[in-house]
């Protein structure tokens, strides 16, 4: 009979901590404060990066750079045939976008509104909406392609021009920012509210953006009122007056002001009947319908008393078009005005011009917003332009292997049939030593001195692995002397292409240039 006095015995005996000892070393406290502040940090930071705030670069939050990717992906451009938006809602999802189609159908819908964009992201097709306030169809009835401006920011996309990070899931790449030849944020504008704080950037006409881009690069220390000179203000889709000009100056100078928008409206007085007022064009973002149920309940409550009637007169070619019948002793100023005061045909507009710079939240001016998307495309031309350098000097220097080859062809086919392998034949190509003159025959002068520029003056060269691997790769058909002239051909013009990317690059006003 075993002894209960008798310790316990065996592998992992000694590993028995008595009270849990080893679960209380795994336990750390920390007060709750300061658990809550850290989390709540790491949550701000991550709506305010990653999904309410655009970046001052291309203008775009990441659900809408997303989307346009995923559209390229799919090769929607602006000339292709237009897909169901329920694929490009599910293509976005699933490869970049770590939410639901059903989040983002609607930022989908909204790049395709002209009342809410000046020039929309999104050829549509299908119901989108309207400016009355109708919702949009759903994404199983609608089908989307890329407009011209997306194709525009999306250009040189794959020639290096930006950085890229892994997706959600690590299983493919996504841009951080697109190259974006179009200043987006200024002319499209953006909303957005983060954690403690928020953007909202109006809309602005494209030809002012762009005279007052050239106008930076011309003159550096241009002034925000010079600039102001060129840029008078937003341009909203949807029309309107600004009334008053204190509230943009504020705005571009500082970041933060409010702009007063009324509708555009005119009195008709008939020689008979009694006046009415005409609505054209309502503030942006107000809805028509919207603006409509809300004077007709200011009718109804006796607010405003000499309102007869109001009727929607909108069709295609006038989308606004709001008839406001007065009664006959109504004074027509007196409820313009009173309209104005109390329905949405007089609406504020806050200027924030808050966006992301480095992938820091910063509040910006007018002018600071303008260098930013100079700075980015001086940034994407360069890194455009060395790539293009790199992939011409790659092919040039097969070409020049290639051309070598043709001029000393006996040598090369003696070298290949008396290998055995494909490595020997290599080893064998690269052992050859090609004599100074037979290069200058095959390059020419021109070609024959650049060369030696970059390989260094000698009596004989020899062939690179690159050069040798690609002779190998020849067929008979490589052989005849059209091949040989269509060579030197692409040589000569790859050497052009390689001095003017070499003058691009060598003075950053040349870059200046091509972004004017």
């Amino acid at each position: 009979m075993a002894s209960d006095e008798n310790p316990p015995s065996g592998p992992g005996a000694d590993d028995i901590a008595p009270g849990g000892q080893q679960e209380a070393e795994r336990t750390l406290d920390l007060p709750i404060e300061d658990e809550l502040k850290q989390s709540y940090l790491t949550y701000a930071m991550s709506v305010i990066v990653s999904r309410a705030l655009p970046d001052v670069r291309d203008g775009l939050k990441p659900s809408q750079r997303r989307i346009l990717v995923a559209m390229n992906d799919l090769n929607l451009r602006p000339g292709s045939a237009r897909v169901k938006c329920a694929k490009i809602s599910g293509d976005t999802s699933g490869n970049y976008h770590p939410h639901g189609e059903s989040v983002i159908y609607p930022t989908l819908v909204r790049m395709a509104q002209e009342w809410n964009l000046r020039h929309t992201l999104i050829d549509k097709q299908g119901n989108f909406g309207s400016i009355a306030g109708l919702p949009p169809a759903a994404m199983r009835y609608t089908e989307a392609r890329l407009s011209h401006v997306a194709a525009q920011m999306l250009d040189d996309l794959k020639l290096d021009t930006v950085d890229y990070v892994p997706t959600y899931d690590e299983s493919r790449m996504e841009p951080t920012v697109l190259p974006s030849k179009f200043p987006c944020l200024l002319v499209n504008g953006a909303t957005g509210i983060a954690v403690g704080m928020a953007t909202s950037i109006p809309p602005h006409n494209l030809r002012e953006i762009c005279d007052a881009l050239i106008c930076i690069i011309d003159q550096p220390g241009v002034s925000i009122d010079e600039l102001m000179e060129i840029i008078p203000g937003p341009d909203f889709p949807t029309g309107g007056i600004i009334c008053g000009r204190s509230g943009i100056r504020r705005g571009y100078f500082t970041g933060r002001g409010t702009v007063v928008v009324r509708a555009r409206t005119r009195i008709e007085q008939p020689p008979k009947g009694r006046s009415r007022i005409i609505v054209t064009e309502i503030p942006y973002q107000q809805f028509r319908d919207r603006v409509i149920e809300r004077i007709a309940a200011l009718v109804n409550n006796g607010r405003i008393k000499g309102i007869a009637g109001i009727r929607d007169e909108s069709d295609l070619k006038e989308p606004v078009r709001l008839v406001i019948d007065l009664k006959r002793d109504a004074d027509p100023d007196v409820v313009l005005n009173q309209l104005y005061q109390f329905s949405p045909l007089q609406d504020s507009f806050s200027l924030i011009l808050l966006a992301l710079v480095d992938g820091k939240p910063r509040e910006l001016n007018i002018k600071q917003m303008l260098e930013e998307f100079i700075r980015h495309r001086i940034t994407v031309i360069r890194r455009r332009t060395q790539f293009l350098l790199a992939k011409a000097r790659r092919r040039k220097h097969t070409i020049e292997g290639l051309l070598l080859a043709l001029a000393n062809i006996d040598e090369i086919i003696r070298i290949i049939r008396s290998s055995r392998t494909q490595l020997e034949a290599k080893a064998g190509l690269m052992d050859v030593a090609c004599p100074a003159a037979m290069m200058q025959r095959a390059l020419g002068d021109n070609g024959f001195r650049i060369f030696q520029q970059e390989r260094g003056e000698a009596d004989s060269y020899r062939l690179t692995a690159v050069q040798a691997d690609a002779i190998l790769r020849m067929t008979l058909g490589q052989l005849v002397n059209l091949e040989q002239e269509r060579l030197s051909g692409e040589h000569h013009k790859l050497l052009e292409e390689i001095t003017a990317h070499l003058d691009l690059l060598s003075d950053e006003q040349n870059i200046l240039d091509v972004i004017k």
